[in-house]
């Protein structure tokens, strides 16, 4: 008897699609805990477990991504704040750090040093408490998939939010604007490409967006309105699918509508000069570094004011329709549905420079 094709395709590469996750993923979790509250869910960055008290922990992992040619410090810091980013969007501060290195056999004792240094300075500058952890080297490993790591938060019950929690109403902001970390790692990978082609000004913006990755201090300032119903609803990190793949997770995994304006999400200088070089939609491209903020209508303007305090640009781009309303975008006067890109831009367009680069 043959065997029946499944109703999904695996990407090339990347984050599965919301389809793999359903029929592989989610009817396969192990042994039900009540004390999970919010358990793995496409486009939800942290899992949430009661730790009794009150008290909640919010969990999160993601692979150790540590790419030598930026600095072992560069490296270190973004590898560290990729985790840190997806606790924080719970709305709790990142308090524990765990990892796992499993690192190349070429890793030198010097390299290691370097690489741990930077950990423990990033992790500090956080708040986090490394726990524990593993550290090896193996033969088959590689850069800069080196290991995995968690970060786990730690707050009051009633203070957490997910993804899951938008409301009909809310207004949608987003922080920083579209592609931060296809802009950040082209513009410390490519900086003569970038300079060639439209000048040293904007190589050097796009280089320093690399420390633009995070949304740690974005979604700490922003919970310091108030949460659910004193303010932040939902917060979502724009990774890959970027700006259109973060902000429709967020509209699927609430169960909501979602209407928003285009040319209200801040496209930068650097940002649109490094899309155009490498052939990729800026709103499609990988944006870790870019929060996607959903709260309260009458708070939108508090949560506008915290960030510009804090230094972090900011823009309102749409609100929270009912479901029946759909997903839609405002594009030139013109509305359209608003679609996932499913495969993000940035994996080719950064294998096809890197091909390039060693012709």
């Amino acid at each position: 008897m043959a065997e029946q094709a499944p109703g999904y395709q695996l990407p090339e590469v990347g984050k599965i699609s919301p389809e793999v996750f359903e029929q592989v993923i989610k009817p396969r979790l192990g042994r039900h805990r009540p004390e999970v509250l919010v358990g793995p869910q496409h486009g939800v960055d942290v899992g949430i477990i009661d730790i009794g008290g009150g008290r909640v922990m919010a969990v999160t992992t993601d692979p150790f991504f540590i790419v030598p040619q930026y600095g072992w410090e560069r490296a270190a810091w973004f590898a560290v704040h990729i985790l840190a980013s997806d606790a924080a969007t719970s709305g709790l501060p990142p308090t524990y750090f765990v990892v796992d290195l499993n690192l190349p056999r070429n890793i030198t004792s010097e390299g290691l040093e370097a690489l741990w240094h930077a950990v423990d300075a990033t992790c500090k500058e956080i708040g986090m408490a490394i726990v524990t952890g593993h550290t090896a080297r193996y033969d088959g490993t590689d850069y800069p998939m080196v290991g995995g790591a968690m970060v786990m938060a730690v707050g009051e019950r009633d203070r957490y939010v997910t993804p899951t929690m938008a409301r009909v109403g809310d207004a949608v902001i987003v922080t920083k604007g579209a592609a931060i970390e296809a802009t950040g790692l082209f513009g410390v990978t490519f900086p003569d490409r970038i300079a060639a082609a439209y000048g040293q000004e904007i190589a050097r913006q796009a280089e320093e967006t690399f420390y633009q990755m995070s949304v740690v201090k974005d979604a700490m300032t922003a919970v310091e309105v108030g949460v659910r119903d004193a303010g932040v609803t939902a917060m979502h990190d724009a990774t890959e699918g970027g700006v259109w793949g973060g902000l429709y997770e967020i509209a699927v995994a609430s169960g909501v509508g979602m209407v928003v304006e285009q040319n209200a999400i801040v496209v930068s200088p650097a940002a649109q000069a490094v899309c155009d070089l490498f052939g990729m939609n800026p709103y499609a491209a990988i944006s870790e570094g870019t929060l996607i903020i959903t709260c309260r209508p009458e708070k939108a303007g508090a949560v506008l004011a915290r960030l510009e305090d804090a230094g972090i640009a900011a823009t309102q781009v749409g609100e929270i329709t009912p479901p029946e309303e759909g997903i839609r975008l405002v594009r030139d006067g013109r509305e359209e549905p608003l679609e996932h890109p499913r495969v993000d831009p940035f994996w080719d367009a950064f294998a096809r420079a890197l091909a390039e680069e060693a012709e």
